[in-house]
């Protein structure tokens, strides 16, 4: 009776025992029947291959001025305003004049007064002169005359140069427009004090054609060498989701900007702004068509990519779990490194079989082929569904 009671308790373990032996029999031959299922494959096509560089900038009218004031005082009057269109020589801000008033009327009195010690000066050497000529008096006296003559006239150059300064500033009292264009900024207001001591404060800000308007974007190093004057761009601003508008590159700056040892070089790119839609400030997306090759051999990047999982096993040992070295980046970033050595994988008979290419141009999804065995229609390997929910996906059994 005892081993009767024991039989039914090793029925289970006898039947999951033999599950496992069915499934990875059925496992073994589902894998020996399909060996191509393992593998992702995506053709190689012709097509267009556009290379884009990205990069955010600022929009910013094409010519911009700062009006300021070279002499101190008070805002008197304001005749322009934020959005206001002014003409060139146009009156923009008045400020207080009475001390340079005061000046100025004090300097033309001082011209007064050196105008007629210059009359007097005259007379007196006129008079030496002739009493010198008659031996009445010396001839040191006569010089001494002449000095004063050349003092006085002297003094009354002075005196004008210092009038000919109060009028100019008198005349600084009056801001206007150097340009004629439209006031983006106003920092003044109606009796506000500005210093002009040491640095010209900025009153208004005038941009000279709305019309036009240029982006400032920073181009890493790595992408500068593509980028050349006239390339066609376009960008996007949050204030119009989905809308993209039109420009081209205007002018590579060489003067670098090193920041935390990254070297970014500032391309503008000018745009039209007939409709008035862009706006000075405003964050620009742009995206610089670089290079475009139309109705070329292309394979896929992931192509490019792919490698074996034995050589990928290798290569992350060697360099200590890192991926291998010529996967390449994500995105057809690392088109350059994979001109040294490029490859990619066919599948034949059920094995990996490694093409040599040369590759050109590459965009996101992308890469131009130049040379190697590679024919439009090749099925190329772009991916290892072993692991990834595919036939080969590993089935492990943990018995208790």
């Amino acid at each position: 009776m005892f081993r009767a009671l024991l039989r039914p308790r090793l029925i289970v373990p006898v039947l999951v025992v033999a599950a496992a032996a069915g499934g990875y029999a059925w496992w073994r031959s589902q894998s020996a029947s399909a060996p191509a299922e393992r593998w992702r494959l995506e053709a190689a096509d012709r097509g267009d291959v556009v290379q884009v560089v990205s990069a955010n900038g600022t929009v910013n009218p094409v010519t911009s001025v700062n009006v300021g004031t070279q002499v101190s005082g008070s805002i008197i009057k304001l005749h322009a305003d934020f959005n206001s269109e002014v003409k060139d020589g146009q009156l923009l801000a008045e400020l207080d004049p009475s001390l340079f008033n005061a000046a100025l009327a004090q300097s033309e009195a001082n011209l007064n007064s050196a105008r007629a010690s210059l009359r007097l000066a005259q007379t007196k050497e006129a008079r030496t002169r002739s009493l010198v000529g008659k031996g009445f008096i010396s001839q040191a006296e006569l010089d001494i005359a002449v000095k004063e003559l050349e003092a006085a006239q002297a003094q009354v150059e002075l005196v004008q140069a210092q009038v000919a300064r109060d009028k100019t500033n008198l005349r600084y009292t009056i801001i206007r427009s150097p340009i004629s264009g439209v006031v983006v900024a106003r920092n003044v207001e109606l009796g506000q004090t500005v210093a002009a001591s040491f640095n010209t404060p900025t009153l208004f800000q005038i941009a000279k054609d709305l019309a036009r308007m240029q982006i400032d974007t920073s181009i890493a190093e790595a992408d500068i060498g593509g980028i050349r004057e006239g390339l066609p761009a376009r960008f996007r601003v949050d204030a119009f989701p989905g809308q993209f508008f039109r420009g081209a590159v205007r002018q590579v700056r060489l003067n670098p900007t090193i920041q935390s040892n990254v070297v970014s070089y500032t391309v503008i790119v000018s745009a039209d702004n007939a409709e008035g839609k862009l706006k000075p400030g405003m964050t620009a997306f742009v995206q610089i068509t670089a290079n475009r090759r139309e109705g070329v051999l292309r394979v896929p990047n992931a192509a490019l990519r792919f490698r074996p999982p034995a050589e990928t096993g290798q290569a992350a040992a060697k360099s200590g779990g890192g991926a291998a070295k010529g996967g390449g980046s994500a995105g057809g970033g690392g088109a350059g490194r994979r001109d040294a050595g490029s490859r990619v994988f066919k599948l034949v008979d059920g094995k990996l079989v490694a093409v040599p290419v040369q590759v050109g141009v590459s965009d996101t999804a992308w890469t131009e082929i130049t040379g190697g065995e590679v024919k439009e229609g090749d099925k190329l390997v772009t991916r290892d569904l072993a692991g990834q929910g595919g036939p080969q996906s590993q089935v492990r059994l943990r018995m208790f």
